[in-house]
């Protein structure tokens, strides 16, 4: 009798342990356990910690309440201002109602993804391209307000939502690079005309200083002169004025003060007319030696470009007619010289 009741209880003890064994759980501390008994919900949430259950009538689901980093598959669009782009994000979400989470949504994993893919191609379709590369803030902030408002339904809470990368065709990326440049030499330019517009003014105050005290203009070339001098290698010019070289030249090319004297003389004599009267000119005086020949002025000029005979002028013994001498036939073949070249003419 004594062993049937010891082989009762430890059959009792067994079905117990083994009752425990099945009906204990365990629920981590970032862990939420949601009980369904016999298909419906229970009320109350099971905490972190130990739990114990009714096999084969409740059934424990743990939610993962850890905040969930999920990337978000690159999407190809097109942006507002017809550019094609490849954008790809991440988002940081958690859930804060464990029921919801597994009652309203068969996989609130599946369901956070498809709706950032979906959000991220609208995104993209209402926005330009400088908004996608510059204004991204505000950009994470539409999309994460997308993304919340029917995840707020499932239990799940948007924590954070960002575009991580976006890939431009390389066309866009060569003219992007073009415009970057062409905005950097426009901004060098501005620098360097703003430069010039600050030293001008000074160059002007400086000049102005200087034209009270001439003194200051040479000894501002002799400091260039110093510092060009301190290079072994360059070639020093000093400027020198053009007018004093002109001087020079007119002083060293100044008129020769013979040829002077017989220029006055040859004026002279064109001034007065010759009456060609035989009383002035003695047959047996001895020929004057002829002047030194010089161009004559320009008042005369037409007067001694006319041809003169290459004999003396021909004389009448008892006297001249009032006609004057007769000058002998010119050649027509022989070409005029001027009076400079004209040896035997004679005035």
């Amino acid at each position: 009798m004594v062993q049937e009741l010891l082989v009762a209880l430890v059959a009792v003890l067994s079905g117990g342990l083994l009752y425990a064994m099945a009906a204990a759980r365990v629920v981590k501390q970032y862990e939420r356990g949601v009980v369904l008994r016999l298909g419906r919900l229970h009320d109350a949430v099971r905490p972190p910690g130990f739990t114990m259950i009714v096999p084969g009538v409740d059934r424990l689901r743990k939610v993962n309440m850890q905040i969930v980093t999920m990337p978000v598959p690159a999407q190809d669009g097109i942006t507002r201002d017809n550019v094609t782009v490849r954008v790809d994000a991440v988002i940081y979400f958690k859930v804060v109602d464990p029921a919801s989470a597994v009652i309203q949504v068969e996989d609130y994993r599946f369901a956070v993804s498809q709706m950032a893919q979906t959000s991220l191609r609208s995104i993209i379709g209402k926005s330009d391209l400088d908004d996608l590369l510059s204004d991204r803030e505000k950009l994470n902030q539409g999309l994460e307000l997308m993304i919340d408002s029917p995840a707020v339904g499932w239990g799940v809470q948007i924590d954070r939502v960002e575009i991580k990368d976006v890939s431009l065709p390389e066309t866009m990326k060569r003219s992007m690079a073009r415009q970057a440049e062409a905005d950097r030499e426009r901004r060098a330019r501005v620098i360097n005309a703003d430069a010039e517009l600050q030293a001008s003014k000074k160059l002007a105050q400086a000049a102005q200083q200087m034209s009270t005290q001439p003194a200051a203009l040479q000894l501002r070339l002799l400091q260039t002169v110093v510092a060009v001098a301190a290079e072994k290698n360059s070639t020093l010019v000093l400027p020198f004025p053009v007018e004093l070289l002109r001087f020079l030249e007119r002083a060293q090319q100044g008129p020769h003060p013979q040829q002077s004297a017989a220029a006055e003389q040859s004026e002279d004599a064109l001034g007065q007319p010759d009456s060609g009267r035989p009383e002035d000119v003695s047959p047996m005086d001895p020929p004057t030696p002829d002047p030194p020949l010089v161009d004559p002025p320009d008042t005369a000029r037409t007067f001694l470009d006319q041809p003169l005979p290459d004999e003396p002028l021909a004389r009448e013994p008892d006297g001249v007619t009032e006609s004057g001498p007769v000058l002998p036939e010119p050649d027509p073949e022989r070409r005029p010289d001027r009076l400079g070249s004209t040896s035997s003419a004679r005035h």
